[in-house]
């Protein structure tokens, strides 16, 4: 199987005795053995078998087994969240003293972990404009050892370009870990451009019915090792029923995530022609920065669109209020569209410092257009502005 339609469908467990034509939910905390001698070979990993389900499942095997197929991965690992899949792939390869290299346009929590918690083990990060890459060897130290960023950015929606960070990696002996949350699997692959290690927040898209939580993260097996003895050992494994919700949903990942670009590019083009609608960012907008880098490493758009309401933080709180039909919401990637402030709401806890610091504004808005028809999203927008 080569087509990511064919994988996400026909990528299945080992059908039992019943022979059901659906993967069924594997409900279970522990495996019994047959003696004591298959007991030992489990774990001593002489054999490749379930042992508790906080180290695998049939249903968490499938998840990620899917995953790393659409990556081009060599393995993976599946997490309860996003941002457990975050900080376990740092916490698991990283030491004290260890150096990050970042793009400063990170998502609100992975911000906290590098300017709260890491430095309680002494490990220390260096930010990079996302409009200045040609800064990141600049900031390269003996000690650092990873390079991360998101492409495209929460909730900015700017691009890297993931060849040239791929490049820089090699070049110092670095691992490069991209999130790809925004991207997911069917849009953009981080590896073949020269990344070690992709990250997910299954919660968004890849469920994109903002039912469960999960998160994966897939790359080279040397790496995927010790994120796996790590997670073993610390406990942040995906739920079978998560895991069963989330391999489901990537087998209609293709179609929607057509549909959804297919809308969002519409509601950007609207608000470029907006008077209370400035810098409007969307990947496939002609009129986006990074507009080349985006159509030469992504298939789509996406379906994140962001804009800056113009009147700042009061203006964004009042457009909020007064939409209709879309929801209000921290989540992203739903079939329903969900728009969000981020200075009032998902990064409200970062002073006014750290939020220029990772380059939001206080009208910054951002929009996950959903599935809804596209003439219904623009009129609610519409109103809403007004």
């Amino acid at each position: 199987m080569e087509n990511f339609e064919t994988i996400a469908i026909r990528t299945q467990t080992e059908r039992t005795q019943f022979q059901e034509h659906s993967t069924p939910l594997y409900l279970t905390s522990s495996y019994v053995f047959e003696d004591s001698e298959d007991m030992r070979a489990g774990f001593a990993e002489e054999k490749e078998r379930n042992i508790y389900s906080r180290f695998t499942n049939p249903n968490t095997s499938e998840f990620v087994e899917k995953i790393t197929k659409m990556e081009g991965a060599e393995g993976g690992y599946a997490f309860a969240t996003g941002m457990a899949a975050v900080f376990s792939t740092l916490a698991a390869l990283l030491n004290s003293g260890d150096h990050i290299v970042s793009a400063r346009s990170v998502f609100g929590s992975t911000h906290g972990l590098f300017t709260k918690y890491f430095p309680k083990w002494n490990i220390s990060h260096s930010y990079f404009d996302v409009n200045k890459p040609e800064t990141i060897e600049s900031l390269i130290k003996p000690e650092t050892k990873i390079l991360f960023a998101e492409s495209p950015t929460n909730p900015g929606v700017d691009i890297l370009d993931l060849e040239y960070l791929g490049e820089i990696a090699k070049k110092h002996d670095l691992i490069l870990v991209i999130d790809n949350c925004f991207a997911t699997p069917y849009i953009q692959n981080p590896i073949k451009f020269g990344a070690d290690l992709v990250i997910h927040s299954a919660t968004k898209l890849i469920d994109g019915q903002g039912r469960v939580l999960g998160g994966v993260t897939v790359g080279k097996a040397d790496l995927i090792r010790e994120i796996y003895l790590f997670s073993r050992n610390t406990g942040p494994a995906l739920s079978p029923f998560n895991a069963w919700v989330l391999s489901k949903s990537l087998e209609t990942l293709a179609v929607r995530l057509e549909k959804h670009s297919e809308n969002a590019l519409k509601v950007a083009e609207y608000l470029e022609n907006v008077p209370q609608a400035e810098s409007v960012k969307y990947p496939f907008l002609k009129s986006h920065p990074q507009y080349e880098i985006a159509k030469k490493q992504m298939k789509l758009g996406g379906n994140v669109v962001a804009f800056q309401i113009t009147g700042g933080l009061e203006a964004g709180r009042k457009f909020i209020d007064k939409l209709q039909l879309c929801s209000r919401s921290a989540n992203l990637g739903d079939t329903r569209t969900i728009v969000t402030h981020p200075a009032s709401t998902t990064h409200s806890k970062l002073s006014p410092e750290e939020l220029e610091a990772v380059g939001i504004s206080e009208g910054l808005v951002r929009i996950s257009v959903g599935l809804e028809h596209v003439d219904d999203i623009i009129k609610d927008l519409e109103q809403a502005l007004v």
